[in-house]
C-alpha cells in the first residue's frame, strides 16, 4: 500500500534540505500541510504542486 502524505523528514530527506526548511515553507503558506498530533502530513498532491510552482518560478 502506497502512502498518501509525507512527513516533513520524508519530504527534507527527499528534496536534500533540512527539516526546518520545510517547516519554513509551511509557515510561509508555500507548502500546504495537515497537523496531526503534533507531526505536519503532506500529502503527495500538495507536494507535487508544490515541486511544479517552484519549477516553474525558476524557469520564468
Amino acid at each position: 500500500m502506497e502512502k498518501e502524505f509525507y512527513l516533513v523528514e520524508e519530504l527534507a530527506e527527499k528534496l536534500r534540505v533540512s527539516n526546518m526548511t520545510i517547516y519554513r515553507y509551511i509557515k510561509a503558506g508555500k507548502l500546504q500541510a495537515h497537523k496531526i498530533g503534533k507531526e505536519f502530513r503532506i500529502s503527495k498532491s500538495e507536494f507535487s504542486q508544490f515541486l511544479q510552482n517552484t519549477i516553474a518560478k525558476k524557469n520564468v
